[in-house]
């Protein structure tokens, strides 16, 4: 048995699970697997080279805090599932709207960026499956995958793409689990033989590397998106949907960052660093290269339609319908585009995270407002103080966060 055929095999094993008809049409499932699939999405390809590179054999501890940021946050939007949105129904006090609103527009503009963050990720690794390594080759292409969708929601919207995003859910994982399952086979297999390193070095502990973790939020994002599913499920089933994929993709990480650690390469490439996974990962065999490349394309082609459909539908409800969903669609392409051009892939991963966590901000706010107004006793003073610390760690994202290159 080699990693290869473990890897071939769990992916395989696991896609049949995920990939079942009965299982897709599981409400507990797909209410599950919609945040858990976001957060591990991109994540999952730029994690292991970069927290390698900002924290040497500490990147487990690096992503463990990560998570944890991610959780925080992750609380404030659960707490206001809870209570603003019976609030928001009924019809909510002025402070409540307004940060609502504000947040709606917030997540509309961390949409536009990460639209853009997505398909520049797809053009690196769609040019790598052509052995080219080129920034100014793989900004070209990610401006022109992004104009055709914009285009083509402007014209005649998304929704004949929206479908992609539910099969590639089930793909995405199914990789994830091979590739997991090969790396605990070839640790596995060097602990047994004696050559397992355990320890890679350490590139510094310092304020620089506190700063860049802080510009890494992305990597975590994406449970937010149970906040919107109210169409489709109730607020008790998204709270414990959202907190499970949360711990889910907490577990999966640490145990990839802990699994991958052993194939550091000693710090990012000079070129093609946002696709430095494959590198990372060629001592497993062959079949690394085709099924990460494959995977980031599907993923990335699906969670970019996703949020393109996202901003759209917030900038056109944030602006009371003066700006169309279509309208949107343009929009959106338009600043993802110029994001593109902006800075590489890892300053767009900062801009994103930075963009992100203004919406975590804002919905931390949003959460001590309601909590204040809503709650009593010891319990109430205890969630305002969390949901103050998340507010102040979110200003600290956007003051500090810098990206991974040291830019």
């Amino acid at each position: 048995m080699t990693p290869n055929m473990v890897m071939v095999i769990g992916a395989a094993t696991t896609a049949v699970f995920t990939l079942r008809p009965k299982l897709i049409r599981r409400r507990w499932w797909r209410a599950t697997v919609t945040p858990l699939a976001s957060i591990i999405g991109s994540g999952f390809l730029v994690s292991g080279p970069v927290l390698e590179d900002v924290a040497g054999n500490w990147a487990w501890a690096a992503m463990l805090t990560l998570c944890g940021m991610g959780y925080l946050f992750g609380s404030a939007v659960r707490q206001n599932i809870a209570l603003v949105e019976p609030m928001m129904a009924e019809g909510p006090p002025r402070s409540i709207a307004f940060l609502e609103r504000l947040s709606g527009l917030a997540l509309a503009l961390a949409y536009f960026i990460s639209v853009a963050f997505y398909l520049n990720l797809f053009a690196s690794f769609a040019l790598r499956a052509a052995d080219v390594i080129d920034p100014v080759y793989s900004q070209i292409l990610a401006t022109g995958v992004i104009a055709i969708l914009g285009l083509l929601g402007g014209w005649r919207g998304l929704t004949a793409l929206e479908g992609v995003e539910v099969p590639t859910v089930g793909v995405k994982l199914a990789f994830i689990a091979g590739l997991s399952a090969a790396l605990v086979f070839a640790n596995v297999d060097s602990w047994q033989a004696g050559t397992l390193q355990l320890v890679t070095g350490h590139p510094g502990t310092g304020m620089h590397e506190i700063r860049t973790l802080l510009g890494l939020v992305i990597l975590v994002q994406g449970f937010e998106t149970s906040r919107y599913l109210g169409s489709e499920y109730d607020s008790a089933m998204r709270i414990r949907t959202m907190r499970r994929a949360q711990l889910l993709s907490t577990g999966i990480y640490i145990v990839f960052i802990l699994m991958v650690t052993p194939f550091a390469l000693g710090g990012l490439p000079p070129e093609g660093r946002e696709t430095a996974i494959i590198d990372m990962l060629n001592p497993l065999g062959t079949m690394v290269a085709p099924l990460v490349i494959f995977t980031a394309l599907a993923s990335q082609l699906s969670a970019a339609v996703a949020d393109m459909n996202g901003a759209g539908g917030l900038l056109s409800d944030g602006t009371r319908g003066r700006i169309s969903v279509k309208l949107g669609y343009l929009a959106t392409a338009a600043v993802a585009i110029l994001v593109t051009w902006a800075g590489d892939i890892f300053e767009i991963i900062v801009y994103a995270s930075k963009a992100f966590v203004i919406y975590y901000g804002l919905q931390s706010v949003t959460a001590v407002v309601a909590t204040w107004r809503h709650k009593d006793g010891m319990k109430r003073l205890i969630q305002m103080t969390l949901y103050s610390l998340a507010t102040l760690l979110a200003v600290a994202v956007l003051v500090f966060g810098i990206p991974a290159d040291g830019v």
